[in-house]
């Protein structure tokens, strides 16, 4: 991820939000569509998430929130479970679309066994990158 706007490729994350290369507003597009699939009935903070790996590949999810709080999955975590079913261990950045200001703890942990140090992009509904931050 780079914030650098003289990169190759770099391109407004729209409003004036963080510049960002162009693989990483793809990640911001995923993590958008996807928070609109959020399970979220009641009335919990719906997210989507989108993750690259290191081969290139693209996982997206979103919130799926159920009554029993136990048995919910954050928009990250379950964009991990669906990389790694699908053979994934190494990651290289992940976005996450959502109302609120930060990135849950718990979800970043769940990044971070498998890489610290994996930049992660916050953004707002409207999809504005409004922050980075590391597993």
């Amino acid at each position: 991820m780079t914030a650098d706007p003289t990169s190759p490729g770099a391109v407004p994350a729209g409003g004036p939000g963080l510049e960002l290369a162009a693989e990483d507003a793809k990640l911001l597009v995923l993590a958008r569509s996807a928070r609109l699939r959020a399970y979220v009935p009641d009335g919990r903070r719906a997210e989507g998430a989108a993750l690259r790996d290191t081969d290139g590949r693209t996982y997206a999810a979103a919130t799926v929130g159920l009554p029993r709080a136990e048995l919910a999955i954050s928009a990250l975590r379950a964009a991990v479970a669906a990389a790694v079913s699908s053979g994934a261990r190494r990651f290289e950045a992940a976005a996450v679309v959502t109302e609120g200001d930060g990135i849950d703890a718990d979800d970043l942990a769940t990044l971070a066994e498998f890489g610290t140090g994996i930049p992660v992009l916050l953004a707002g509904t409207d999809g504005t990158a409004r922050a980075r931050t590391a597993s």
